[in-house]
């Protein structure tokens, strides 16, 4: 199972020297000290790129200076430059995530000899080899191979298989993917000399896959647990000679005890013997760096998973991983000597201000120009009016117009589709949940279409993912449990204390679901019966109260359908009693197709939020929370609590205050 490539390292770093880019040839500290017999390599990580090839926010249609490979290119030859030795590799999650992507899948296609814009830029920046991570199933198996054809590097993956069934062991596995690639370079130690080393890279993807994309890949795929893939194939890449094993791995840093199957395995990959060193991503962090400090296994500052050589280079190109490795000479191979990771970006905060680093490289942005060009044209194309602003600036504290009209749509279309089934006739209620909410995104990632024309690229700003309808049919006793889970975003509160924080920032946004067709209070007063992960915590407690269907107490034994997505009915979020089991009615149309049918069927919409959710009432108390401040304009408008300015947030954020 030999797989190898084989040209040299520092191709690119002869190819581009300083004259002929610009760049500073300064050396690593780790080149000029190599001697005979030791080696500088340089290892690059892109990863969760999801198709941010130009430096442009296509739902806001304007340029950013905070995202795209264009960027990065910039750091991957600046650093090519100060290397004698460099490989290049992505993490995964690039074929999926703006509206260039849903462009090429939905509007243009994959044509005989198209290679995929994110390809083309990947293409002429010379990637070494890449893995796939969960977004690449978003537009289902065929797309992505066609895509994966037009790549000029080899994309590996270890547990993703072919067929329903899982062989008798990981090497048995008929997979859709090389596991891992060797290749075969040469490299230049600190004397001049060229020596032959084999580094071998192995990918893995999380095989929650299958719940995530199960309408693409139920009964054509299936996916092995990551650390059980590894351990397989590890050994046999070190028989097949490798020097130096990297594991590609799209999956996150948990510290928790191993369990079979889990989703974020990266901290445990690298317990495993024969790996050298880890790339790891999916979670849209730095690491280095304090996202993870203070777990176990973990060093945050010298860049370790249990002492290992690790890093995460943020997401949409914001930074590019490094690893730099020492390298002796150990018998007829090579062994680690010593190492330093990090993660380099392409800008820097100063307050609300993000301050560039670097400019693009031209060539990656002529390489994907027709493209971007025709994603403006399709993203600008109007499919109707609104009547009021849609905005998500206070869509974590209030009954919100973003996540209202979504719910409307979502009613609107379960409702012609169960016409005629044994379900229709029950109530209908939908489920959605605010997008873009701030957070990680920074003070700009928010919706914001004004009164007037609705285009598709304001869609999309509604609606970012290209999940599928579905509907649940569940209990009225299970309706409180799900708001019991999303009530967990919210800390507790003690009553007549000033100026509380609200929001608990390691809750998602997008697990915030606000049920519309029911009213409810949250008792801030209360602990979360549910953690951020859907862990049950607090299990005699109970936030949501008043709550009421049709303006009477809620029945617990009566029957509702719920329209959601197929992230949500699959398991995604951990929500107690939603599953595969409950689910009803499997819709063929995105969320987002559906939203704009809404749209263009009622030609104008009025997306004024009803105020079905509130806050319970909790006298002399204050609670602050952080929302960007476009939202000033909008403050006014908010419906069922009183909110007023509390100064200026952290990181460019703006602060208010709620009377309870």
């Amino acid at each position: 199972m030999s797989n190898t490539k084989s040209f040299s390292l520092s191709r690119r770093s002869l190819m581009l020297g300083a004259a002929a880019t610009g760049f500073s040839a300064a050396l690593h500290p780790y080149s000029v000290l190599a001697k005979e017999g030791t080696a500088h390599i340089r290892l690059m990580e892109t990863t969760d790129l999801h198709v941010q090839v130009f430096p442009y926010d296509y739902y806001g249609d304007r340029p950013i200076d905070t995202a795209g490979l264009a960027r990065t290119a910039t750091l991957i030859r600046q650093i090519r430059n100060e290397a004698t030795n460099s490989i290049l590799v992505d993490n995964g999650d690039f074929l999926q995530g703006n509206p260039m992507g849903d462009f090429i899948a939905y509007e243009r296609g994959m044509r005989e000899g198209d290679v995929h814009p994110v390809i083309k830029g990947m293409n002429v920046l010379d990637f070494d080899a890449a893995t796939l991570g969960n977004h690449e199933f978003n537009y289902g198996l065929d797309f992505m191979m066609k895509v994966l054809s037009g790549a000029d590097f080899p994309v590996v993956c270890a547990n993703l298989v072919k067929g329903t069934s899982l062989g008798a062991n990981a090497r048995s596995d008929d997979l859709f993917l090389k596991p891992y690639v060797i290749l075969e370079k040469q490299i230049q130690d600190g004397a001049g000399n060229a020596h032959p080393i084999k580094i071998g890279f192995i990918g893995f993807v999380p095989p929650q896959i299958m719940n995530w994309d199960r309408r693409h890949l139920e009964g054509s795929a299936n996916a092995r647990d990551i650390v059980e893939s590894a351990k397989a194939f590890v050994p046999e890449m070190r028989e097949q000679g490798c020097d130096l094993v990297v594991a590609l791995s799209h999956s996150g840093i948990d510290a928790n005890d191993y369990a079979e199957g889990m989703e974020n395995a990266s901290l445990h990959l690298a317990a495993i013997d024969g790996i050298d060193a880890v790339f790891t991503g999916h979670h849209h962090l730095v690491f280095p760096g304090p996202a993870y400090e203070g777990l176990p296994g973990v060093d945050s500052e010298k860049g370790t998973l249990f002492g290992k050589p690790a890093a995460m280079g943020g997401f949409w190109g914001s930074h590019l991983g490094v690893i730099d490795l020492m390298v002796e000479r150990d018998g007829n191979g090579w062994r680690i000597a010593n190492f330093v990771t990090g993660a380099r970006p392409i800008y820097e905060k100063d307050g609300r201000k993000s301050i560039p680093l670097v400019e693009s490289q031209q060539d990656v942005l002529d390489a994907v120009k027709e493209d971007h060009e025709a994603t403006l044209a399709y993203v600008r194309r109007p499919v109707g009016k609104t009547s009021a602003p849609l905005h998500s600036y206070f869509a974590l504290v209030a009954d919100d117009p973003s996540v209202q009209i979504v719910s409307k749509a979502q009613t609107w279309y379960i409702d012609q589709m169960l016409k005629g089934t044994e379900w229709e006739g029950l109530p209908i209620l939908s489920a959605a949940a605010p997008f873009k909410a701030g957070g990680r995104g920074g003070p700009d990632y928010y919706t914001d279409v004004p009164v007037g024309d609705v285009a598709i690229k304001n869609v999309a700003d509604l609606y970012l993912y290209p999940n599928t309808v579905r509907a649940v049919a569940i209990k009225g006793s299970t309706v409180k449990e799900w708001l019991e889970r999303s009530a967990g975003i919210f800390l507790q509160v003690e009553p007549g204390k000033a100026d509380q924080p609200l929001i608990n920032s390691a809750f998602p946004s997008y697990n915030f679901d606000v049920i519309d067709g029911v009213t409810y209070e949250i008792d801030l007063s209360q602990p979360s019966k549910y953690g951020p992960k859907g862990e049950l915590e607090n299990e005699s407690a109970s936030r949501i109260v008043n709550l009421k269907f049709d303006g009477k107490p809620l029945d617990p034994e009566a029957t509702f359908i719920v329209a959601t997505n197929n992230y949500r009915a699959g398991g995604g979020g951990n929500f107690p009693g939603i599953g595969d089991d409950v689910v009803v009615f499997v819709g063929p149309d995105t969320n987002r197709d559906v939203l704009v049918r809404y749209i263009v069927e009622q030609g104008t919409i009025n997306p004024s939020a009803d105020a079905n959710w509130t806050f319970k009432p909790m006298p002399e108390t204050t609670v602050l929370f952080d929302t960007g401040p476009g939202g000033t304009s909008h403050v006014s408008t908010v419906e069922g609590v009183a909110i007023e300015p509390a100064g200026d947030g952290d990181d460019g954020f703006a602060r208010y205050r709620i009377a309870l």
